[in-house]
């Protein structure tokens, strides 16, 4: 079985921070901790696990900030034992191949896509009884004992397959494509990242970053509520196509005052203080964060008015530096997401996943154009390269394991 992962070892991740600027290429060479390996197929941990074998994957940001170091151990996660090794590779879609005799829910031959295995271990996964009330809740990324002891899986996305309990996979139905299938996973954090704040109809939005994650949620907003009125920070033209074609409605480029436009979309008043200092009075009712790093967040929160809402979406795992003066000045909520898990929508509760395939039946969700690049799993350093750079116009760079099929 062939994967890719990245090992908690700290003389690499040191000595890869600390040539990076003078070797671009060290996050991928022999002294990086990342590993691109052929081990033998592991066997089945218990009876309620499965083995799959894997169809196509995406490169999600953040695979590419672990594989180049980006992680400061000093992050709160970081402490966590079981946190040694990690399998890369979580937008996935896979078929079943092997089943224990204790596995329920799936047969050999079921297209699966990860649900939370690479968040690690819960308690279903870990069969504990009665579980934690995130469990008990289904937000399972949430779990109160996912650091106890106990199986693990081994392999991940980046590879040809890996094994996992069987409640750390969800079932794709029939009329799901491979491709809608795989992006199944990015597209609910999008829709995750809305239902934590939903805006209120004529609500003005700002979407800051238009990645793959931001794009995500400009096209949550529009299904979810048609007619918020979306803005959108991207930093490349490509990306400022697609967020328009996906209906966003005004972009803020690189080249503009994003604290000007914010005033002249809202009627924000803006002041400017000493040493360039600078505030809103009003702005947008929620701005989805989906970058993540000290100055967006500090911006972000500058240009939701107040009573407004910041959601965090983007990820930087590194403690961050900013002004968090906004929270109580103007009483703007700063709220978090991660990944996918229960939600309440109409009156239900529901899995993540469940809205987003129905939003995606509906043709309410874009997946499929959003896929540029394809790539064998041999190719993994070309593929990160095209997906960190976006001069390629690169949104969702997958490793395609039919494609490597089809050309043996």
């Amino acid at each position: 079985m062939r994967t890719i992962y990245v090992d908690k070892n700290l003389f690499r991740m040191v000595a890869v921070k600390a040539l990076k600027p003078l070797w671009p290429g060290v996050s991928t060479s022999r002294l990086a901790p990342v590993r691109f390996v052929d081990v033998s197929e592991p066997m089945l941990p218990g009876p309620h696990w499965l083995r799959v074998k894997n169809l196509l994957c995406g490169i999600c940001g953040t695979d590419l900030s672990l594989l180049q170091v980006e992680v400061d151990l000093n992050v709160a996660p970081a402490c966590l034992p079981g946190t040694q090794r990690f399998y890369l590779g979580h937008e996935v879609v896979s078929v079943v191949t092997e089943i224990g005799p204790g596995v329920t829910r799936f047969q050999v031959g079921d297209r699966v896509i990860m649900d939370s295995r690479f968040q690690g271990a819960s308690c279903l996964s870990l069969e504990i009884d009665p579980p934690c009330q995130h469990c008990r809740q289904g937000n399972y990324q949430l779990c109160e004992n996912t650091s106890v002891g106990g199986a693990r899986g081994e392999g991940g996305g980046w590879g040809d397959g890996y094994i996992a309990h069987e409640w750390e996979v969800y079932p794709v139905p029939d009329d799901i494509s491979d491709e809608q299938a795989m992006m199944i996973e990015p597209l609910s954090v999008g829709v995750r990242a809305v239902l934590r704040r939903l805006p209120q109809a004529g609500s003005q939005v700002l979407v800051v970053g238009a990645g793959i994650i931001g794009l995500t949620v400009v096209q949550a907003v529009r299904a979810l509520v048609p007619s918020a009125r979306i803005t959108v920070m991207a930093r490349y033209p490509h990306q400022a196509e697609a967020a328009r074609e996906l209906g966003a409605s005004t972009i803020i480029g690189p080249k503009d005052d994003a604290y000007q436009a914010t005033a002249a979309l809202t009627d924000a008043k803006l002041y400017e203080g000493m040493l360039g200092n600078r505030m809103l009075l009003g702005g947008f009712d929620i701005v989805y964060d989906c970058v993540g790093s000290s100055r967006t967040l500090a911006d972000s929160l500058r240009m939701a008015r107040a009573g407004g809402a910041v959601i965090m979406v983007g990820v930087k795992l590194s403690p961050l530096k900013l002004d968090l003066s906004p929270v109580w000045y103007q009483e703007v909520d700063l709220i978090g997401v991660y990944a996918h898990g229960t939600e309440v929508w109409q009156g239900q509760q529901r899995h993540t996943y469940d809205i987003t395939i129905e939003l995606l039946r509906a043709g309410k969700l874009q997946a499929t154009s959003l896929i540029t690049h394809r790539f064998r799993l041999e190719q993994w350093r070309e593929a990160i390269r095209v997906a960190q750079d976006k001069r390629t116009r690169s949104i969702k760079v997958v490793f395609d394991y039919d494609k490597m099929a089809r050309e043996k």
